[in-house]
């Protein structure tokens, strides 16, 4: 017995011996494919900041009046993407949760459409809605409703079937209709985790309507990349600081509010 626990020790050993050599190879190839050194990453860091604090900084606040506009546009786009999206995927998750969805073919074509959704980029749907529609705010929205629908709709099923189907059995034992099971034993255990990855979403939106303004969405995404174009870097860095600020700002209030509700 203590032979073959000695047995597999150096079996475990060898393993892992094995699998850090291996690691090791892809990180010394992977780093020469790419001409990843130390040396080339300090030299660019030196690089970096002598181009921030030479052109971009300071920022130029004469044209924060201009950038007021951009900076509300990008917030309404993240909410409204936010919103529409959530109750897109509110209605498609109970079809794809295995505990809720009324047939077995609808939540697989339902789980098989919000993966095609998720797994495409938001700055795809963004060129591709550019082409379809123009530049402008409404492409922006319209990328952030459609990453929603697939980031939420699975984020939501996940939920769904996490919850206690113990109480979903009692209201069924009283002979209550599919929709009275919903609403009575399955939305009640469901709300939290709403609200919460609902928030999440609005966090992510804004840091993404950023990208999706540099390829003619709208908001201060689109300013960043006309000032890049132009060399206006000193506007830019302002546009800079204005998206951080909605970004922390976001964050702090979705927090508040998933203090109270939560």
């Amino acid at each position: 017995m203590e032979k073959r626990l000695l047995e597999l020790r150096r079996q475990k050993k060898l393993q892992t011996l094995i699998a850090l050599a291996i690691g090791l190879v892809l990180v010394i190839g992977s780093a020469v494919r790419t001409h990843f050194t130390a040396f080339t990453l300090f030299e660019g860091i030196g690089e970096m900041f002598k181009f921030v604090f030479n052109d971009f900084l300071p920022p130029d606040l004469s044209t924060l009046h201009e950038l007021l506009g951009p900076a509300l546009d990008t917030i309404y786009m993240s909410y409204i993407g936010m919103v529409i999206g959530a109750v897109i995927s509110l209605v498609l998750a109970f079809l794809a949760a295995q505990t809720t969805s009324p047939h077995r073919g609808i939540q697989v074509a339902t789980r098989a459409f919000a993966s095609v959704m998720r797994n495409i980029p938001t700055l795809i749907w963004a060129i591709v809605l550019v082409a379809a529609y123009g530049l402008g705010t409404l492409v922006g929205t319209m990328a952030l409703i459609i990453t929603a629908i697939g980031t939420l709709t699975r984020a939501y099923a996940e939920i769904l079937e996490e919850i206690d189907m113990g109480q979903v059995e009692a209201v069924r034992a009283t002979g209550a209709s599919y929709f009275q099971v919903l609403s009575q034993a399955v939305f009640p255990q469901f709300f939290p985790g709403f609200i919460a990855w609902s928030l999440y979403k609005l966090e992510l939106n804004v840091r993404s309507s950023t990208i999706i303004g540099m390829v003619g969405g709208g908001g201060l995404g689109f300013v960043i990349q006309k000032g890049l174009k132009l060399f206006q870097f000193k506007e830019v860095s302002l546009a800079i600081i204005l998206v951080l600020l909605l970004v922390a700002g976001t964050e702090f209030v979705t927090s508040k509010i998933r203090e109270r509700i939560i």
